[in-house]
């Protein structure tokens, strides 16, 4: 029963965050987005780059509200479900939650209002300060909750006094080993899914004739922007695996399917991971490659899954399949973005005819890859997360010894109810995001206005 238990607690924890993270990716970096377009607005005075604006704000405070619900819901599950990583490790934990809400909500407690409906009502340096404050706010979220979530990866900083955590050197806690690798990377993957997701919906208002202006310069900044962080994604993942490979290397070795010590190792490419008898089957790899992408030396040596076995046969190490096939989906995703995303952009710079340059068939691709960050954003979450097991707080506290003992059908009733409604509440969601771009396309009024309408905005001269 208790380890019943454990797995439904892990299940319902990973609906609970798989279904949070997807917002605040998007929030974090359309607040930055949403800035952007407002500064161009300011300084050309082109109002393409305010109806720009008008849209996509929606979608922000759409994302926002559903992020900080399904936050709270969340929240919640550290004392329901996990007590013992409080008694543990609140100590550390609580004050990084706070730090959060002092930083990031205050700001977007105060602000958000202004940046939604204070256009017409206040000053426009102020409107365009609340945006910047916003976005501020966003960032700084993600900041202190990657900092947690880093530090139970690689903790620093901290004494264990009487089976408790105690801080002493905050600076270590903050900058721990893997904190700057997972936040640039959870920033640049944020930036991604809305690059995908603008692009995408500005691709199906143009397919159903909402061809504006507004709509033109969303999609062709979305999908240069796209271009450019893709490579350096790819490059930061670099530096996370080689991070990570020093730090956690069960979840490097689960990652490339490795069962045994080596050098000169193979990049495996596909296989089926068999557990019980410790071996790969229907292998297919690249010779030494995988040596050279986590050694940068063709012979260089790596660990396998063997050396994470206690004599006792205790296992230490993660299951395989799941992070191994978790990986492979988000370098999967990635490598479709860069194909789709360059493609694309050669297809404007190079025919000189800006949208217009992009056949239909690639339009209806930029559709179906509207929420292709998200994919890539929970595999490689799935990877980090299930990577880390048997560890809460690596090296520190197991999950086993934080979860709650409460009977199991209790937890598995609570995981269908939470299942059915986040169903719902996505469903509803990617269902308004279309019914908002097919009301603008037929030019109809998508609620009330942040700004006045184009008739009544002066024109002014774009900036020299």
């Amino acid at each position: 029963m208790e380890l019943e238990t454990l797995l439904l607690s892990r299940i319902q924890f990973a609906a609970n965050i798989s279904f949070h993270i997807l917002f605040p990716t998007i929030t974090i970096a359309l607040g930055w987005v949403l800035l952007f377009f407002k500064l161009r607005y300011n300084r050309t005075g082109e109002e393409r780059w305010m109806e720009a604006y008008r849209f996509w704000v929606k979608i922000f405070a759409l994302s926002f509200a559903m992020g900080v619900v399904s936050g709270i819901t969340m929240s919640f599950q550290f004392g329901t479900n996990w007590p013992g990583f409080m008694e543990k490790v609140g100590n550390i934990a609580g004050p990084l939650l706070a730090y959060e809400i002092m930083t990031a909500f205050f700001l977007e407690a105060v602000f958000l209002g202004i940046m939604l409906f204070g256009f017409s009502r206040v000053p426009n340096w102020v409107h365009t300060l609340a945006t910047f404050l916003v976005a501020f706010g966003t960032m700084m979220s993600a900041f202190w909750i990657i900092v947690l979530n880093s530090w139970m990866h690689t903790p620093q900083g901290f004494e264990m006094i009487d089976g408790v955590a105690h801080a002493t050197d905050w600076s270590a806690i903050i900058f721990n080993p893997s904190m700057p690798y997972r936040f640039t990377h959870m920033v640049l993957a944020s930036f991604l899914t809305v690059s995908f997701l603008i692009a995408g919906v500005s691709a199906f208002r143009w397919l159903i004739g909402g061809r504006t202006e507004g709509v033109r310069v969303a999609m062709k900044t979305a999908i240069i922007a796209a271009a450019v962080l893709i490579p350096i994604q790819i490059l930061v993942g670099d530096f996370h695996g080689l991070n990570t490979k020093e730090y956690q290397p069960a979840k490097v070795a689960a990652m490339e399917g490795n069962w045994e010590t080596g050098t000169g190792v193979p990049l495996i490419l596909f296989a089926i991971p068999d557990e019980e008898a410790r071996e790969n089957r229907f292998e297919i790899g690249i010779p030494k490659l995988a040596s050279f992408i986590l050694t940068h030396d063709w012979n260089g040596e790596v660990q396998g899954l063997n050396d994470f076995v206690t004599e006792d046969g205790e296992v230490l190490h993660p299951r395989v399949s799941p992070v191994f096939w978790s990986f492979r989906v988000m370098v999967g995703t990635g490598l479709l973005m860069l194909l789709v995303s360059w493609t694309a952009t050669y297809m404007i710079l190079r025919r000189k005819r800006g949208i217009e340059g992009l056949p239909k068939p690639m339009l209806y691709g930029l559709v179906g890859m509207s929420f292709s960050g998200w994919l890539a954003t929970l595999a490689g979450w799935y990877t980090t997360e299930i990577g880390r097991q048997p560890w809460l707080v690596h090296g520190v506290m197991t999950t086993k010894e934080a979860v709650a003992d409460v009977p199991a059908p209790l937890v598995l009733s609570t995981l269908i109810a939470y299942l059915l409604v986040y169903a719902a509440l996505l469903a509803a969601y990617i269902f308004v995001i279309f019914y908002l771009a097919r009301k603008t396309a037929r030019g109809e009024s998508i609620g009330t206005s942040i700004a006045p309408s184009p008739a009544s905005v002066p024109k002014a001269m774009p900036a020299e």
